[in-house]
């Protein structure tokens, strides 16, 4: 796995980690990312998902309805969320790899009410996968990484290859809410 730390530390831009790495890492990347969030959930159960954990620091700014901003997130809104987060960096990824300027957003996330299953966060998992890889699949044989993207004013502007760690980046900073959610979950039922 990769170490973002330095990027949360802000000792290094996602394009500084960037640097060096390959088409072919992104693919062992994605692959790794998603074998970390299997192995997360591979004990959970059915009542793990639908579980609302304490969380005080709850505070989704970009919430898209003001009674979810302060909002405990399930283990299946985290899931759901972070594969759309990958998703969408995967396909500005690729159409920065095509030489093309990326305009806007381009997200798509299923209803967080619907994952009410661990088979159903599997098969999310799986599709999120296929689907990033899919998209790396598409890059062309000599990406144009001269290309860049800059997500929010104040943030360093990245290539195909930094946009796509981004995803990454935003999936791995989620591992440690999934561990929380399922040990207070599993504590839960343990107390009862």
């Amino acid at each position: 796995m990769i170490d973002f730390s330095p990027v949360r530390t802000k000792e290094k831009t996602l394009q500084d980690l960037a640097e060096g790495l390959t088409h072919d890492d992104l693919v062992r990347l994605t692959n790794e990312m998603c074998d970390v969030f299997r192995e997360l959930i591979a004990d959970a159960e059915d009542s793990d998902v639908t579980f609302v954990p304490n969380d005080p620091d709850a505070n989704d700014t970009f919430a898209a309805k003001p009674e979810e901003v302060e909002l405990a997130w399930t283990l299946g809104h985290v899931i759901v969320h972070w594969t759309a987060s990958s998703e969408e960096a995967a396909a500005q990824a690729l159409t920065l790899a095509r030489g093309v300027s990326v305009v806007g957003r381009s997200r798509w996330e299923v209803e967080w009410p619907e994952a009410t299953t661990v088979s159903f966060l599997r098969d999310r998992i799986e599709e999120s996968r296929r689907m990033q890889l899919a998209m790396l699949a598409a890059w062309p044989a000599e990406p144009h990484l001269d290309m860049t993207y800059t997500q929010r004013q104040g943030t360093t502007p990245v290539n195909a290859i930094g946009r796509f760690l981004g995803g990454l980046s935003h999936a791995d900073s989620h591992r440690e809410q999934v561990t929380k959610t399922i040990t207070q979950s599993k504590a839960r039922v343990a107390s009862s």
